[in-house]
């Protein structure tokens, strides 16, 4: 009850109003972004500051405004609650994909985005021609922030493994395979090879890893990673000409042949099973666009299954 009395009591344009001064840092430009005169936005960033009992906006030398300590950590939880306003208050009870004109927003990696793009952009095209999609490609989802993304987004390609404890629908089967340089002169790896080579991997951070790392780090190797890079897209380049060694999925491999002097080979070990999936939060499980997204994401993983 006491939290429902605090939130009657607030006006809900104070977060569009705090949102556009944190991303601005500026009354008139942040006033211009939402519609608002100067005095209205002044009178605006006056109620912020009574609110939360602090400056937010502080007048630095040369004119401008820095952020306060407090209103950097407001960022982004203003951005969240601001997507997440606009998610409740855009809700249908129908939805028509030949008439709809709303926007879908997904969190995908670069392999998911080269492996489902194209196919993805096509049905959309065709079954729903308004409808607008928006990729923003992550190189990493960390436990701490994901069910933050997942409230402000309508989904996440991501492989099993990787998160858990939330809906999904799975998309494609892929396996994971070893590069290395064209000139590198091993016929067969041996895990002897994976443990004396070098090796360019993805993220290496203790919340951010890929599945297929995480079971070599389980199996007692400490890979020697020399280059850190957070695109699958970018691995081969890191590969070619080197001793080095990346863990990279079959389908992405295919896509790549020829960009770089590389080749990839079958690991000495059992990977870990690869499937893509997407993951979306609970908030949306009944909403009737978000049922048809599954539903044509469905349809997209088995045409992308059925090419293997």
């Amino acid at each position: 009850m006491i939290r429902s009395l605090q939130l009657a009591s607030l006006d809900l344009n104070l977060v569009v109003a705090l949102r556009a001064l944190l991303r601005e840092r500026s009354v008139t430009r942040a006033g211009m972004e939402i519609g608002l005169s100067q005095p209205a936005m002044s009178a605006a960033l006056a109620r912020l500051r009574r609110h939360f009992d602090d400056e937010l906006l502080v007048r630095v030398r040369g004119g401008g405004y820095e952020l306060t300590p407090l209103a950097l950590s407001l960022r982004e939880p203003a951005e969240s609650a601001c997507e997440m306003l606009e998610r409740v208050f855009s809700a249908q009870p129908d939805f028509d994909p030949l008439t709809s004109e709303r926007e879908f927003v997904i969190m995908t990696s670069d392999y998911a985005l080269a492996v489902l793009g194209e196919e993805l952009s096509r049905t959309v095209r065709r079954r729903a021609p308004g409808v607008r999609l928006r990729l923003t490609q992550v190189a990493s989802v960390t436990e701490d922030v994901l069910d933050t993304a997942l409230r402000t987004v309508d989904g996440l390609f991501m492989p099993h493994g990787v998160i858990s404890g939330y809906p999904s629908v799975d998309l494609f089967h892929d396996r994971w395979l070893c590069m290395v340089a064209a000139d590198n002169p091993v016929v067969d790896l041996t895990m002897d090879d994976l443990a004396r080579s070098p090796w360019a991997g993805l993220y290496h951070r203790p919340t951010a890893y890929t599945p297929a790392a995480k079971q070599l780090e389980l199996l007692g190797f400490d890979m020697r990673v020399e280059v850190v890079v957070e695109s699958f897209q970018s691995l081969p380049f890191f590969v070619a000409g080197t001793d080095r060694i990346a863990l990279v999925q079959e389908r992405l491999a295919r896509r790549l042949e020829g960009r770089a002097a590389v080749r990839t080979m079958a690991p000495p070990y059992e990977p870990v099973p690869f499937v893509e999936a997407m993951w979306w939060h609970p908030v949306h499980t009944h909403d009737a666009g978000h049922v048809w997204l599954r539903g044509l994401m469905a349809e997209v993983g088995a045409e992308i299954a059925s090419s293997a």
